[in-house]
């Protein structure tokens, strides 16, 4: 098979959908890997390093939409890149189509094989290839946190970890997932006064058990919600449900009983936000002040640190790129339960009924799920 590797050409991203290790592992099971030149660079991987690994560098992106069965990517298509979707072409990336109606239209009239990452799913419930980047985007909210509290940012001027006789920050942090647990971690780490809530009352017990009770849990409802969030210092929006727009949890009448100058992290941006007041921010401007709150809405956190997040990216990603590389795209969504809940659109149809349930529009069965 051929594969496709274009730069990132989404503002702020650096990040690089494989590595030079994943390329040579590709090469070894006889299959062509196109990359464009300069799409490691942003990550700290030269062209010689990809052409080293055995990769074909192209400098014309096009010629590689072309050329290519499969395009891996990091980021979904902007766009530039539309014209290049040819139907039956096959696109892996996040695609993240619940919070972009806009996008999901154009994709359909491709008529594109779309696979997303953060739809694949164990039987678990588990989104392993949205999992790597969930912990370093949990990890990363509490430093960006910590930046937009500080005064030139228009936040209260307030250091996480406090100091002697000086008491630290209150983080309030909605959600007990993979970001959520990353963000308590280190938010425990640095010192903080931390409330954790979910509805789910084992993640809740696992977290205070892990954390050796220095956390104060709560189960999620509205009336709590409020409560902690008007006492808070930071707030880290870490909500998610797999392939539909995140649930609205903070209102704007909550951000009015805020402390002015306190900090909101949406995590959950990228899924349309779980705070009323969201709209997506980059790297290169990532806060607004509303209500007297600072909020931190960058859509791609991860991309602030692009080594280490391409590197996290490619060990969870290659085992189904090299499963779709060597059986096609037909058989691995077959054999593979976990990559089959990662399609979203094919032939011009929405299969991932969390994307259609967001636009109201229709959707039809996995055309290659088991037959009762």
């Amino acid at each position: 098979m051929i594969i496709g590797i274009p730069k990132e050409i989404k503002a702020g991203e650096k990040r690089v959908a494989i590595t030079p290790q994943g390329v040579d592992a590709l090469v070894a099971h006889h299959h062509r890997v196109l990359v464009e030149k300069g799409a490691g660079e942003g990550s700290g991987f030269s062209d010689e390093e990809f052409q080293k690994a055995g990769a074909i560098l192209l400098q014309d992106v096009e010629e590689i939409w072309n050329q290519a069965d499969l395009i891996v990517k990091v980021k979904e298509p902007q766009d530039q890149e539309i014209p290049f979707l040819h139907p039956g072409k096959i696109l892996f990336t996040y695609l993240h189509l619940a919070a972009n109606e806009e996008l999901t239209r154009k994709l359909l009239h491709s008529r594109i094989i779309a696979m997303g990452y953060e739809t694949v799913q164990e039987r678990d419930g588990s989104l392993p290839l949205l999992r790597p980047m969930s912990e370093i985007a949990g990890r990363a909210s509490i430093l960006a946190g910590g930046m937009c509290l500080e005064a030139k940012y228009g936040g209260r001027g307030i250091l996480l970890c406090g100091a002697s006789g000086v008491p630290p920050a209150k983080v309030v942090i909605l959600g007990a997932g993979i970001v959520g647990a990353n963000a308590c971690k280190v938010a425990v780490g640095m010192g903080t006064r931390v409330s954790i809530l979910d509805i789910q009352p084992e993640r809740l017990r696992y977290l205070h058990d892990i954390t050796q009770g220095h956390i104060t849990t709560f189960i999620s409802n509205r009336m709590t919600i409020s409560e902690e969030v008007s006492e808070a210092d930071l707030v880290i929006g870490a909500v998610l449900i797999p392939g539909a727009q995140a649930p609205k949890l903070v209102t704007r009448q909550m951000l009015k009983r805020m402390k002015p100058g306190s900090a909101l992290v949406d995590v959950s941006v990228d899924q349309g936000g779980c705070f009323e007041t969201t709209r997506p921010t980059t790297h290169q401007d990532p806060t607004y002040v509303e209500e007297g709150v600072v909020h931190y809405c960058v859509a791609n956190i991860p991309g602030a640190y692009p080594r280490t997040s391409t590197l996290a990216l490619t060990n969870a990603t290659f085992p189904y790129i090299l499963q779709i590389a060597d059986h096609g795209v037909e058989k691995a969504l077959t054999e593979n339960e976990a990559l089959r809940k990662g399609l979203n659109l094919i032939d011009g149809k929405i299969v991932c009924e969390g994307v259609a349930q967001s636009f109201g529009l229709p959707w039809m069965a996995n055309p290659f799920s088991p037959r009762p």
